[in-house]
C-alpha cells in the first residue's frame, strides 16, 4: 500500500483536472458553457472537492507552484517534493486519458463539423481540451492574426501574476491565524480564488497556474493523436508561460506570503 500522502497527491490532483479539463472539453465538444465564468466556477468546486476528499491523507498542493514555495519557505523536505510533483502529474495524465476515452467521439465529430484534421495546423482547437495555448483559441484554430493579438512576454506576465496571487493566497488562507477565523471555510477559499483568478486570465493564456495541469496532459495529447501540434503553435511559449512562470509565480507569491503571514503562523 503506497503512502497515504502519494493517494492523496495522485487523486487529488486527478479530481482536479477530470473537473477542469471536463468543462473545458464540454465548451469545446458541445458549446457546454456560456461564458468563462461558468468553466472556472467548475474548476473551482473541483480544487474545492479535491481539498476536501484528499487533505487528510496529504497537503493537498496539487501543483507544483504550490509544492516548490512549501519546500522553500515552510520546510517541505526536497525528496518529498520531488515525490508530490511525480504524483501530480501521474494524477494529471491519468484525467486526461479518462477524459479522451470519456471525449474522444465528440471531439473527433467536432472536427469533421469544422474542418479540422488532428495533428495538423488548426488542431489547437481541440488539443486545448488538455494543454494550453495562447491567446485562449476558444475552441477555434488560431489565425496568425489572432496570435499577434498576444505576445509570449504579455503571457508570461499574466501567467506569472496569475499564479503569484494564487499561492499568496493559499499562503495565506493555510496560516494558523487564518485557518482560525474560517475554520473549514479555507478549502472554499482557494476555491474561490481560483475561480476569480481563472475568470480574470483564463481568456488571456487560458490561465494555467499550474505545470502539472499543463504538461501532463499535454504529452496525452501529443500521444493521443495531436503529435507536434501542442509544442509547436506557442514555439517555446508552451514551457516559458506554462512552466517557468507558474514556477517563478509561485515562488515569489509562496514567498510574500509567508512574509507576511508567517508572524501569524
Amino acid at each position: 500500500m503506497p503512502p497515504k500522502w502519494v493517494i492523496g497527491e495522485v487523486f487529488g490532483t486527478f479530481l482536479l483536472i477530470f473537473f477542469g479539463c471536463g468543462a473545458v472539453a464540454g465548451a469545446v465538444a458541445f458549446d457546454a458553457f456560456q461564458g468563462v465564468f461558468q468553466v472556472a466556477a467548475v474548476w473551482g468546486a473541483g480544487l474545492i472537492v479535491a481539498i476536501l476528499l484528499t487533505a487528510g491523507h496529504s497537503q493537498a498542493h496539487f501543483n507544483p507552484a504550490i509544492t516548490l514555495p512549501m519546500f522553500l519557505f515552510r520546510g517541505m523536505k526536497g525528496r518529498l517534493a520531488l515525490g508530490y510533483v511525480f504524483c501530480q502529474m501521474i494524477g494529471a495524465f491519468l484525467a486526461a486519458t479518462i477524459l479522451f476515452l470519456i471525449f474522444r467521439e465528440p471531439l473527433s465529430a467536432y472536427e469533421e463539423a469544422q474542418g479540422i484534421q488532428r495533428g495538423q495546423k488548426g488542431s489547437e482547437a481541440t488539443a486545448m481540451v488538455f494543454g494550453e495555448f495562447f491567446p485562449n483559441p476558444g475552441g477555434k484554430p488560431l489565425s496568425a492574426e489572432h496570435k499577434t493579438t498576444l505576445s509570449m512576454s504579455s503571457a508570461f506576465v499574466a501567467e506569472l501574476v496569475g499564479t503569484g496571487l494564487l499561492a499568496f493566497a493559499v499562503f495565506g488562507f493555510t496560516s494558523t491565524d487564518v485557518q482560525k477565523r474560517l475554520g473549514g471555510g479555507v478549502p472554499f477559499a482557494i476555491g474561490i480564488t481560483l475561480t476569480v483568478l481563472i475568470c480574470i486570465f483564463g481568456p488571456v493564456t487560458m490561465a494555467c497556474f499550474n505545470p502539472a495541469r499543463d504538461l501532463a496532459p499535454r504529452l496525452f495529447s501529443a500521444f493521443a493523436g495531436w503529435g507536434t501540434v501542442p509544442f509547436a503553435v506557442n514555439g517555446h511559449g508552451w514551457w516559458v508561460v506554462y512552466i517557468v512562470a507558474p514556477l517563478g509565480g509561485g515562488v515569489l507569491g509562496g514567498w510574500l506570503g509567508n512574509t507576511i503571514f508567517h508572524r501569524q503562523s
